[in-house]
């Protein structure tokens, strides 16, 4: 069965883009400078929806579910890797002409951003990002996060429990979702299949290694120049606020927003993210 976001929660109304493997679902809403939302794991588009109410009087905002995840479907011969993602949301980009654009990445949406954003740095007027990164793990935190949650017994729980959404979305916030929220994380993987793109992320923090490195050996150069907003939630357990120094060392311009917020800064602190991408663009 479909999942039908409750418009009263997400009132957006779907678009839909067919790309090189299959339909892609996003929303695109109000007009202006265009900023682009990449998410991370397990979430969507939904996870942007009080950022783009705010904004949306002054931006065009446009947040993207990569194949398998929210509302788009899951192609039969896809392999959910970020180089895969990023691919797709090239093609959006193009297909849509976007241009003085600002990217804002958070979780897996940093690299996959940083990587369009290398494809097409002419396009790019600034970026946001929070609480990710763009290099290969070095951290021991990742790497045993990593190892952990590709092991035979964790795929399991991920496919069978739906555990990213039932613990690490709890774990990733500071105050408790609200049922009908959670309901909207569920709903698009409510069966194993749906959920092999959130189990392939974890592996793909080594598996990408490779990719990873092409990324962060030019950001520096190719996009270094480009203002940088970071909104970042001061309470994340994975990405401590450690990870701003390497930014700030790649890019010329560095704003800093210190939310406190968990993991999923999306959810923790809206408000304040749209009032520093308000400040940080103008209006």
């Amino acid at each position: 069965m479909t999942f039908e976001p409750d418009r009263d929660l997400f009132p957006f109304e779907s678009q839909w883009f067919n790309s090189d493997v299959g339909q892609v679902h996003y929303i695109d809403e109000g007009s202006g400078p265009p900023i682009l939302m990449l998410h991370g794991n397990p979430t969507w588009s939904f996870l942007y929806r009080g950022i783009i109410i705010r904004l949306r009087k002054h931006f065009r905002c446009i947040a993207v579910d990569y194949p398998g995840f929210g509302l788009s479907p899951h192609p039969p011969t896809y392999r959910y890797t970020a180089a895969e993602h990023a691919e797709v949301v090239g093609q959006l980009v193009r297909e849509l002409g976007l241009s003085d654009l600002t990217i804002m990445g958070q979780d897996w949406g940093g690299p996959i951003g940083m990587r369009v954003a290398l494809d097409d740095p002419g396009r790019l007027r600034a970026l946001v990002m929070g609480n990710t990164w763009y290099w290969p793990a070095t951290t021991l935190f990742m790497q045993l996060f990593s190892k952990v949650m590709s092991s035979g017994f964790i795929q399991g729980q991920i496919f069978n429990k739906n555990l990213f959404v039932e613990r690490m979305i709890p774990l990733g916030v500071k105050h408790k979702l609200a049922p009908e929220v959670m309901d909207h994380y569920r709903g698009p993987l409510s069966t194993m299949d749906s959920r092999a793109g959130v189990a392939e992320f974890p592996k793909e923090i080594i598996n990408a290694e490779r990719w990873l490195r092409e990324i962060e050996a030019n950001v520096a150069f190719e996009l270094g120049r480009l203002p940088l907003l970071l909104v970042w939630g001061m309470h994340d357990l994975a990405f401590t606020p450690g990870f701003m120094k390497r930014f700030r060392s790649d890019f010329e311009s560095v704003s800093i927003v210190r939310l406190e917020a968990k993991h999923y800064i999306q959810e923790d602190a809206p408000a304040e993210i749209a009032a520093a991408i308000k400040a940080f663009l103008g209006t």
